[in-house]
């Protein structure tokens, strides 16, 4: 994921993008979301790899993991 997305506060105001580009991760996810496929974004972003946008769903799926502490039960 980490040589194909970049956090750089010149472009996209910071936002993370697909590296060399100015396609922010965030588009790329909620394409996916509202039903287009890889293969249409392929076609309408010809500059981007297959790799790209699975590395944007790698790094959207990073910030949304939590991590659960167990609790020790409370005995009344």
């Amino acid at each position: 994921m980490r040589e194909r997305i970049s956090i750089d506060p010149g472009i996209c105001h910071g936002q993370a993008c697909i590296k060399g580009t100015r396609i922010p991760v965030y588009q790329i996810v909620q394409m996916l979301a509202n039903g287009d496929t890889i293969d249409e974004l392929l076609e309408e972003y010809p500059s981007l790899e297959r790799e790209d946008i699975l590395a944007c769903l790698d790094y959207s799926a990073s910030l949304v993991e939590e991590y659960v502490s167990p609790i020790d039960e409370i005995k009344v």
